[in-house]
């Protein structure tokens, strides 16, 4: 009896004013929280199908912001006054947890929601501070964060902020920046990890996935179907064949796969790689027996995947194809454990958060090169662990000698050894580990 009023007392609510299926950390935190024997309640959107694992969890789902004509300074205010109303009726209408679990950003209106409920309730408040909301506000408006309005937000976030019990943060950047500058604290650092999901997979989980993508997208389609049962073949790939005896191989003179995961938002400039998707092509196809052909596998959606498969429909490349699928959430981990190399665009609006697409591919065994901002050194080791850009140029370059002579250049080879041992280094902290280790232990003193 008495441990069953103690999991009864265990009871958390995990917080986030965007869509859940695209919050893969925040997700996380409620995966972790099942396996201690939390009752978990979550607040937020529900554009996207969450993880399998949060079917556990008690899902509440804010109702949408209606579509308004009006002016782009009274539609925030709007949006604002709506988020506030739906966030609040969530609230009252869940059990009171031993804690709220909040990500930030967005966090206007959801801290000073989520400060008053607390202060109400007597319910404990925790902040996983991403990024800052003001420097994502001031991205696109006039001003940026000279603005009054951005101002404005900066001190909303800056005071709320401060009032949670506890906070984490994804840099180690980030927590001297909130401890020195906006006087927070206590502020625990809990790195990204790639959970289990994301691993290594061998060629033939790699055959089944080209087979599937094979019924969607052309570009996996093998060239010619005919005569394959005559040689021996039983089925293929535009990269792999699967013989009659069962063996699984790669294609000779096979096409490389590049991959990259983008939210389609400014804040990751597609353009460039575009830019140097071409200088590739230009390269391969004045080489073509070094270099050879380049697919390209962009996931993700966002408001600018429309604008860039527009520009892509116009490029006729023959050395660079490229796809934007959106994967089943399974599916995500394997493209990434059977590509040769990722491309990360992400920079921080404020310096001080990490790219989850990368910790993401270290997690599959995948190396890749990543756009260089302030704090990116936290994660990515240039010629460690992968390749660090900072404009189309240096990623051409490393795209270059990274395929040249492919698969078969023993430089390459080498250098991928390298990378891969300190990736299997990576591997062995998985999320389940640093989350019990970091941020369990804070959580359990609210109970």
């Amino acid at each position: 009896m008495a441990a069953e009023l103690q999991h009864k007392k265990r009871h958390a609510c995990v917080i986030v004013l965007g869509d859940i299926g695209r919050s893969p950390r925040m997700q996380y935190h409620a995966q972790s929280l099942l396996e201690d024997n939390y009752n978990v309640d979550i607040i937020g959107y529900l554009e996207t199908r969450p993880l399998e694992a949060l079917s556990a969890c008690k899902i509440h789902e804010l109702s949408a912001v209606p579509v308004t004509n009006l002016t782009p300074q009274l539609k925030l205010l709007f949006k604002a006054f709506w988020q506030t109303l739906s966030l609040l009726m969530a609230l009252i209408s869940i059990r009171r947890p031993n804690f709220l679990l909040v990500q930030n950003p967005p966090g206007i209106p959801t801290l000073i929601v989520c400060y008053l409920y607390c202060a109400v309730t007597r319910t404990k408040l925790a902040i996983d501070w991403h990024n800052y909301t003001y420097t994502v506000l001031a991205m696109g408006t006039a001003g940026g964060e000279q603005s009054r309005l951005i101002r404005l937000v900066k001190r909303l976030e800056r005071y709320f902020g401060s009032k949670a019990h506890t906070h984490f943060c994804v840099t180690r950047a980030m927590q001297d920046d909130l401890q020195r500058n906006w006087n927070i604290g206590p502020v625990t650092v809990l790195y990204d990890r790639a959970p289990t999901q994301f691993h290594p997979i061998d060629l033939p989980l790699k055959h089944e996935l080209f087979m599937k993508l094979s019924k969607d997208y052309p570009q996996f389609m093998p060239q010619c179907y005919a005569d394959l049962k005559q040689s021996g073949v039983l089925e293929a790939t535009a990269l792999t064949q699967k013989l009659a005896n069962g063996s699984v191989l790669y294609k000779p003179q096979r096409q490389a796969i590049l991959v990259s995961s983008t939210s389609w938002t400014p804040d990751e400039d597609f353009g460039l790689l575009l830019k140097a998707l071409q200088a590739y092509e230009k390269t391969a196809l004045a080489e073509p027996q070094i270099y050879p052909a380049l697919l390209c596998v962009i996931t993700g959606k966002g408001p600018q995947k429309e604008q860039y498969e527009a520009e892509i429909a116009k490029m006729h490349w023959q050395k660079v194809s490229i796809v934007t699928p959106w994967l089943e959430i399974e599916d995500y981990p394997s493209i990434l454990a059977s590509a040769d190399l990722g491309v990360c665009l992400h920079w921080s609006t404020s310096g001080l958060d990490l790219p989850m697409k990368v910790v993401d591919m270290f997690g599959s065994g995948l190396p890749v090169c990543a756009y260089n901002f302030k704090c990116l050194d936290e994660l990515v080791k240039h010629g460690e662990n992968g390749f660090v850009f900072s404009d189309h140029h240096e990623l051409a370059e490393q795209l270059r000698i990274w395929f040249e002579n492919f698969p078969n250049n023993p430089s390459i080879q080498e250098t991928q050894s390298r990378f891969g041992r300190s990736l299997q280094q990576f591997q062995e902290l998985r999320w389940r580990e640093s989350w019990r280790l970091n941020a369990a232990p804070i959580l359990e003193a609210f109970l």
